[in-house]
């Protein structure tokens, strides 16, 4: 059984939402070298697209989505959010880039990724407290 394969609805994260959620938040899984391609979005650093975990966490409180990102660390019930919603806090350039690189529709990708996210970034902070960008790729190795 995988890391997260009991923090989704169904309990089994596919290889294209695992180098989703990797492009997101370890950054590595993207594409495997440093350099972007023409039009894909740079990373930072270890930390993903978006500048891992924290900087996802960010881009969803910025967007109005801090309630949901934010009861996916604490200690309580996750709150789910919708696929829009999620595409909006990411961006369409991030969402197609990944899409891209997963090999699945942006629609399916925001799908997924909305049933994913909130179980994944819980199972990541069970103190709720976020991981080091490095902490959370050691945990991606396991």
């Amino acid at each position: 059984m995988g890391l997260f394969d009991d923090a989704v609805p169904g309990g089994n994260i596919g290889k294209p939402l695992m180098i989703a959620l990797g492009a997101l938040l370890v950054g590595k899984m993207l594409s495997g070298k440093s350099q972007p391609q023409q039009g894909e979005p740079a990373q930072s650093g270890e930390g993903g697209l978006l500048g891992g975990l924290q900087g996802l966490l960010e881009k969803l409180r910025d967007s109005g989505q801090g309630a949901a990102a934010d009861s996916w660390v604490g200690t309580g019930q996750n709150k789910p959010i919708a696929p829009e919603d999620l595409g909006r806090a990411i961006g369409p350039q991030t969402i197609k880039a990944i899409a891209d690189r997963a090999g699945m529709s942006e629609d399916e990708l925001l799908r997924q990724l909305s049933m994913a996210l909130p179980g994944v970034i819980d199972k990541l902070t069970p103190d709720g407290n976020v991981p080091r960008p490095d902490q959370i790729a050691s945990r991606w190795q396991e």
